[in-house]
Parts: structure tokens; C-alpha cells; sequence
């Protein structure tokens, strides 16, 4: 227990005697625990949180300076004054200020303190980024607060798997240039899809393929493919922060193995993976013996030389190890792996490890070896923005140039290396300013031609819904929805999210009031299998209904089509009988040819509507009428032989008053779902922080976050358990946002009944942050229009923007940097381009400083 001397020392010293100063977020906060946390604590959390009072099994009563032992408490501290959640809304709150002092000094006594013991990120954990108060980010700052100008942390950005395979394809498969009359279709620049299974991979030479044996399974394993190495977790939310990923000692080896595979294949084509009898444009000469199926040896390649030739063919065609020809080699491969062409130093450096390898183990396995190395280089593997060179302005802040800004700009958009002029601009000195910046993103964003996959991994990023296809479904809840089951199923949800992608890509096209588009937007792009998705369970009486209308047209169709036998056998028969009157008459017997060949049709269409009889589709489901002009969709190579993924798809309109916008889609529903059944909560959470910038706490580790297993009640009657007094203070501001998805099914299906009883899809807008849009809501579609209306809304989105092109969390002091970028966005009439064109040229994008 305290003496009163101690808690009078504690009041001089403490956060009173901060007051009157002026709080500069990011910087450290003076102060100890003793002199400084413990009043902030006693004043404004004791009260609920001692010994006696306990509130929620928290008390705070022993909370010492922070060490390894009470760094989940202090974490959990942090995460709720920073929330604004302590002390509750009913009791007396902390200044502004003095709130955010507090939080910035856990942070620094955080770091400070776990820095060799696992160190401590919570605040730059992308999930965290609603920690910042967003009206202080879009709003007047109250007095006290000082904000120094803006900049992002000297640091290393490891590639995704996404940008590193599409490196690596440019290397051995030429794919096709932009074609403005089929847009859609994937073109060199695109990433690099995902196959018909959800995998990513690079195949090797699946364009010069005339023929294999067996089917799409023993194509699948018989092609030569390579998987991403990089890791990169499937969760939710943004995953390419630049402190997030590193490469380890297991991804460094596979990526050497797969290097050797590459260059052997940039040497020789499918002569590395084929004997040459394999390589033929008669592939009748090819004689498979036995059942090869799934083998190498089971496919046969054309002779069309199509993947790119380069320097390491001239090398390796070569009898001997050329100086030029190595020199040429190692300068391609280094530029196309780095995007820049390497110093004297670092030529020369991989030339004599080239050499030193071949002295070694000759020139065929010692080349390989050798230029192997090149893929494990730090600049292949992360993109560097240390401004070494710089001079830091007055606050200590380096704008990056030449290089490092050229190829920060290309990463903002593309995959692949910078095009001639970007490149010109670097090499010539017009990478230095903001205005070369504005130049050549205008430029490289107003060229259809120039693909930017970066911009549409954002919007995967931020809807997250590409994961449906990885929501491993159980068989007998799948089966219920009326969707197809199995890997059916899968491979429906990985052609939603191309289509969903080239949906995406329209509405970029049109660039105006994007994210409401997106939101409201009634267009689909559907394969023939999405009449099913975005179709509607029919509840029993439909169902009943549905079979008695089946059964009907498929007896009709019997009728009809056994009455055109029955014409058909007739005409046969007279004109037989003609014929035997006149049998040199050439005119009946063309006729009875016909008549003949007719016949047969229609007998097998009269088999076919006996065998039909009684399967005239679910009755269950309503299909979706899709409709409209044919489009394509970027999808993978040929990775499952005749199986493969179609581009093909329709641009069509949604049902009218079922669908409202991508939230509304298959893709995204079953990627918000879980084995059995819907996930409102994570729904609910999803427009939380998503859309109206709102932070949730983690599940504290003593919570048993299950609904209770009650197969014959529904979901809302599941979560009454969330609504407890402990669990209500956070799931109020998720589960009323979640629950008006309940229309749909965990498939995606639009629904009225669920277990035989109505759906109740009202739900609720609740401490918004914009007292307009607080209030009930009668469903998803009710609640969509409200929130594409908001303004908070788009400031939200922006700031999820800023995340994904800075590669980190905003701060107070990125501020004026998000209020310049949602002025931009809303003076262009929601124009995404201007948006993006505002963050890149902003000092977030632009500066480094370098960390202590």
C-alpha cells in the first residue's frame, strides 16, 4: 500500500505535471512508473479495477513497471485506454491529451523493455491501425498536441509470393501483350493466378503442351510446376507491412533449388525436363509404352521456341565459359531479379563466383551453381529504402531518390521490372522530386496497357474475398445450402474471385465514386455455375411447388419428344413405301437419308427425356437468370489439363432486390463463413473496422469464444451467449452489423427460412463514430445503402489506402497526409487513381528517416 507522501510525489510528478506540455505523437514520453502511470492508473482505473471490485476479473491493484511478467496486462492496458474503453463511457475521461500520452508511454516503456524478449508490436500490427482516434485524423486537433511533419521508417520490404512468382515467370514463359479488345484476359504484367486448386505456382512450358496421358489429374501431376516459396499467412486483413516478413533458412534453400530448375529451363526449354523425343510437332511419333500416366514422360511439346530467349542460352550454347556471354548473363539475370542493374562491384563479384563454381564442377553444373546465387540476393528478395545516401532535413527525414524512389513507384503498382520509360527517368536523374513522382504515376496509371496488380491486390486485400475457396466446408452443412459440395464447391469459389477481380477491374475502368460502386454496384461477371450462387433457397411450399413443375415439363418433354418418334417413324414409313414404287427415284432416297438420320435424333432426345425424368435440377434452388454480353477473366495456365479454368464469363445483372454490391456476393459471404455455417461475427467485425474505422480489442485468453453446439437453432439464437453483460461490451459493435447477412446462406444463397423458420435479418447501427448513420436496419441491403452514403466511410477507406502503400500503420502525425488524400478522392468524384496518385506523392510515401 501506498503512503500518502508516495501519492503526493506521484501527483507533483505525475500526469499533471504533463499538462501544460505540449504532446508530439512519436515521441518518448518522460516519465517512470512511479512518477508518472501510477497516477494516471489510480485516477482513472483503480475504482473499477482494484482488489475488491474486480470488474470483468481484472484488477490492477499490483500492476508494477513493466517487465516480462505483466506484459500481456500492460498490452491489454494499452489496447483499452487507447480504445478510448477505459475508463467506461460513464465515468469521468481523461483529457484527450493526457489519454494519449499515457498510450504513447506504454508503447515506449513496451518496447523498451521486451526489446530482446520478443520485442513488442501491437501498435504496428495491421490489425491495429483503428487504434488511432479517427477523428483526430479528420478532425481539428485539440490544444496540446504538435504534429512534425511526416515520413515512413528507413527499412527493407520483403516481396509477397504473388509479386516473387511473377518475378520468377517473366524468366522462363513470355505471356501475352495487352490486348484492348479483350481486356480481361491475363496479360504480361497480371500476377500470376492462383490454378484450379487455390495454389500458386509456376509452371514450366504448359504453352508448348500438344498432348499427355491420362486425364486432368495425371496432367496435373505430370506438368513441371514449381510452388511459391515465400510464406505469407492466409488470414485476415493486410499482410504486406514492410516489418512483417523476412526470408528464412528453409524458404533461402528451396528458393536455390528452384533457381537451378529456372535456368536450366531459360537454357534449354522442356529439354531440361523432356528427353528430346518428347519435343515433336507430330505427336502420333511419340509412342507412350504402358501406363506412364502422371509422368514426366507421359506429355508431348511442340517445337515452337516461345519463352523468352536470353543471354543464359547464348551462354550455355557456347562450348566455353565466354567472357562477354557470362557478363551478359549475370547483368540480364541480375536486373530482371533486382529491377536494377547491378553495380561494377556486384558484376564482378558474380562473374567470379560463376567461374569458381565451374573450376570447381565444370561449366554445365558450375554455371547453374553459380548463377543460382543471384536469386538469393538481398535486393531479389526485399525492396531497399535506406536513403544511406541522403541528407536528413530538419527533422531528421531523407526523400528518396534515384533508384530507390523509381522502384517504389513501379512497386506501388506493378510486378514486374520498370518499362523503358520509368526506367530512362531513373537512369537520366528524373527520379528526385515529388513532381517526377506525380509524372510518372499519372503516366503509368493512365495506361491501360500498363497492368497494376498491386492496385487489385489492395481491394483483395481490404474485401478479402479471395479466401472462400480455402473455407474447408463440411460435406452434409455444404449440402443443405443447395450449392454444390465438394471440390465443386472449391472451384467455384476460385472462379468467384476472378470473377469478382475482373468485376473489380470495370469499376477502376469507369474511376468514378469507386468504393460506392463497389458497395451498390448491381453488375455480376458469372460463370454458368453462379445461377446457383446467386440464386434463392426455396422454402418447403416453393420446393413443393417447384417439384410438381419438374415433374410436369419433364413429362412433357417425354410426350413431345416421343411424339416426334412416333412422326418421324410414320414419314420413314411412307417414304420406304414410295420408294418400293419407284425405286430409281434419287430424290426420296436423299429424303429418306434425312428423314432416317432425324429419326435416330430424336430417338436418343426421347431416351435422354426418359433417363431425365425426375432430375430436372435442385428443386431447392431458384437459379439465378444471368444475362448479358460475354467477358473474360484472368485465370491460371493450363494447370489440370482439360479441367482447367475458363476466362470465359458473362456480364450480367443481379436479381433485383437480392444483391447490392461485392458484401453481397458469394465470394465475399463464404469467405466471412466457417465449415458450417454463416460467421456474422466476423461479418460484423469486417464493417466495423473495415468501414467505419472501429478497433476491437483481442479475445482475452481466458474467454472460450464457441457458440454453443446446437444443431437445431439458428445462428442469431446461438450468439444470445455473446450478449452476456462481459462479452456485450465488444460484440455490440459487431454481431447487429453481422446478423443482416442472415438472408444468405453460408454459401452465399439468398434465403427467407432458416430451419424452418423466418430469417430475421434486422440488425443495427451502433456508435458509429457519425450519429447519421446510427439506428436499426432492416437487412444487408438496408444497411449497404446507408453505409456507401457515409462520408466517415470514405475517410475509412483512405485509410486503409494509406496502410496498404505505406506498408504501415498511420499515425497522428499522418494526419494531413490522409485529409489531403480523401480530398483528392472526393474533389476527382471518388476517382481512385487520384487517390492513389495523393499517397504516392504525400511525405509518408516519399521520406525515411532513419530509427535509433
Amino acid at each position: 500500500m501506498r503512503t500518502p507522501l508516495t501519492l503526493a510525489a506521484a501527483v507533483i510528478l505525475g500526469p499533471a505535471a504533463h499538462a501544460a506540455e505540449t504532446f508530439t505523437p512519436g515521441e518518448p514520453v518522460r516519465g517512470t512508473f512511479d512518477d508518472y502511470a501510477f497516477e494516471f492508473l489510480d485516477y482513472n482505473c483503480i475504482d473499477c479495477h482494484d482488489d475488491a471490485t474486480k470488474k470483468g476479473g481484472l484488477s490492477l491493484e499490483g500492476l508494477g513497471p513493466v517487465d516480462e511478467t505483466n506484459a500481456a496486462l500492460w498490452k491489454s492496458v494499452w489496447a483499452q485506454v487507447t480504445l478510448g474503453e477505459m475508463p467506461p463511457k460513464k465515468k469521468d475521461q481523461p483529457e484527450i491529451v493526457d489519454r494519449l500520452r499515457f498510450s504513447e508511454w506504454i508503447v515506449g516503456e513496451m518496447r523498451s523493455t521486451m526489446k530482446d524478449k520478443g520485442g513488442f508490436h501491437a501498435d504496428r500490427d495491421p490489425n491495429k491501425g483503428n487504434f488511432v482516434d479517427h477523428n483526430l485524423l479528420f478532425g481539428e486537433l485539440p490544444e496540446g498536441i504538435r504534429l512534425v511533419p511526416t515520413s515512413s521508417p528507413a527499412r527493407i520490404w520483403r516481396v509477397t509470393p504473388q509479386e516473387h512468382i511473377t518475378r520468377l515467370n517473366e524468366l522462363i514463359n513470355t505471356e501475352p501483350d495487352f490486348d484492348p479488345k479483350k481486356p480481361g484476359l491475363r496479360t504480361r504484367g497480371d500476377a500470376v493466378p492462383t490454378n484450379h486448386g487455390g495454389e500458386l505456382k509456376l509452371y514450366f512450358g504448359t504453352d508448348r503442351i500438344i498432348k499427355w496421358q491420362g486425364g486432368t489429374v495425371a496432367y496435373a501431376t505430370a506438368v513441371k510446376s514449381i510452388p511459391a516459396v515465400l510464406s505469407s499467412g492466409r488470414g485476415h486483413g493486410f499482410e504486406n507491412y514492410a516489418d512483417v516478413h523476412s526470408v528464412n533458412s528453409s524458404e533461402a534453400t528451396q528458393i536455390l533449388s528452384m533457381a537451378e530448375d529456372i535456368l536450366r529451363y531459360m537454357a534449354y526449354g522442356p529439354l531440361s525436363i523432356a528427353k528430346p523425343e518428347q519435343i515433336t510437332d507430330d505427336p502420333g511419333s511419340y509412342k507412350m509404352e504402358g501406363d506412364i500416366r502422371g509422368l514426366p514422360s507421359a506429355i508431348v511439346y511442340n517445337t515452337k521456341v516461345v519463352r523468352p530467349m536470353t543471354p543464359v542460352h547464348d551462354l550455355m550454347k557456347a562450348p566455353d565459359v565466354d567472357e562477354a556471354l557470362l557478363r551478359a548473363s549475370v547483368e540480364y539475370l541480375f536486373e530482371a531479379l533486382t529491377f536494377r542493374p547491378p553495380t561494377t562491384t556486384e558484376t564482378g563479384d558474380y562473374m567470379q563466383i560463376v567461374k569458381d563454381s565451374v573450376g570447381k564442377v565444370g561449366k554445365e553444373d558450375g554455371v547453374f551453381m553459380g548463377l543460382s546465387a543471384i536469386f538469393l540476393h538481398r535486393d531479389a528478395l526485399f525492396r531497399p529504402e535506406l536513403v544511406e545516401g541522403g541528407k536528413p532535413d530538419a527533422h531528421g527525414r531523407v526523400m528518396m531518390q534515384d533508384w530507390e524512389l523509381g522502384l517504389a513507384v513501379n512497386h506501388a503498382l506493378s510486378y514486374i521490372r520498370p518499362d523503358e520509360e520509368l526506367r530512362k527517368a531513373i537512369t537520366d536523374g528524373r527520379m528526385r522530386t515529388r513532381d517526377d513522382v506525380r509524372r510518372e504515376i499519372t503516366r503509368m496509371l493512365e495506361d491501360e496497357s500498363i497492368r497494376k496488380p498491386r492496385v487489385l491486390q489492395f481491394f483483395r486485400d481490404y474485401f478479402e474475398y479471395d479466401l472462400g475457396g480455402y473455407i474447408c466446408k463440411d460435406e452434409k452443412a455444404q449440402a443443405s445450402t443447395g450449392a454444390p459440395n465438394g471440390n465443386g464447391h472449391y472451384r467455384a469459389m476460385f472462379d468467384a474471385t476472378a470473377s469478382t477481380d475482373r468485376l473489380i477491374e470495370l469499376i477502376l475502368a469507369d474511376d468514378r465514386d469507386v468504393l460506392k460502386q463497389l458497395l451498390t454496384t448491381q453488375q455480376v461477371v458469372a460463370t454458368p455455375t453462379d445461377k446457383t450462387y446467386f440464386g434463392k433457397l426455396r422454402n418447403k411450399d416453393e420446393i413443393a411447388d417447384a417439384r410438381k413443375a419438374q415433374t410436369k415439363a419433364a413429362e412433357e418433354n417425354v410426350r413431345h419428344t416421343g411424339d416426334r418418334v412416333a412422326m418421324l417413324e410414320d414419314r420413314v414409313a411412307a417414304i420406304e413405301k414410295r420408294i418400293k414404287a419407284d425405286p430409281k427415284d434419287r430424290e426420296l432416297r436423299k429424303d429418306l437419308a434425312k428423314q432416317k438420320k432425324e429419326l435416330a435424333a430424336a430417338k436418343r432426345n426421347f431416351d435422354a427425356a426418359k433417363k431425365a425424368k425426375g432430375r430436372g435440377g435442385n428443386p431447392a434452388v431458384a437459379r439465378a437468370e444471368l444475362k448479358g454480353p460475354d467477358i473474360h477473366a484472368r485465370v491460371s495456365r493450363r494447370s489440370f489439363g482439360t479441367g482447367s479454368m475458363k476466362p470465359e464469363r458473362t456480364l450480367a445483372t443481379a436479381p433485383p432486390g437480392e444483391r447490392l454490391g461485392i458484401l453481397t456476393h458469394p465470394s465475399w459471404l463464404v469467405s466471412q463463413s466457417d465449415a458450417m455455417d454463416n460467421h456474422a461475427i466476423h461479418r460484423g467485425k469486417w464493417i466495423r473496422e473495415r468501414l467505419l474505422g472501429g478497433g476491437i480489442p483481442d479475445v482475452p485468453i481466458t474467454v472460450d469464444a464457441q457458440l454453443p453446439d446446437e444443431p437445431n437453432t439458428t445462428l442469431r439464437e446461438r450468439m444470445r451467449v455473446t450478449r452476456e453483460e462481459y462479452c456485450w461490451t465488444c460484440h455490440k459493435k459487431m454481431d447487429p452489423l453481422g446478423l443482416p447477412f442472415e438472408m444468405y446462406n453460408h454459401a452465399g444463397l439468398l434465403r427467407s427460412m432458416e430451419l424452418n423458420k423466418p430469417v430475421d435479418t434486422t440488425g443495427e447501427i451502433i456508435d458509429s463514430g457519425d450519429p447519421a448513420l446510427d439506428g436499426p436496419v432492416t437487412d444487408a441491403l438496408d444497411m449497404i445503402r446507408k453505409l456507401s452514403e457515409s462520408e466517415r466511410v470514405e475517410q475509412v477507406f483512405v485509410r486503409h489506402a494509406f496502410r496498404f502503400w505505406m506498408g504501415r500503420n498511420e499515425t497522428l502525425n499522418d494526419g494531413p497526409v490522409l485529409q489531403a488524400a480523401h480530398k483528392a478522392y472526393r474533389d476527382s468524384g471518388g476517382s481512385m487513381n487520384a487517390l492513389i496518385t495523393s499517397l504516392v506523392t504525400s511525405d509518408a510515401f516519399l521520406y525515411r528517416r532513419k530509427e535509433e
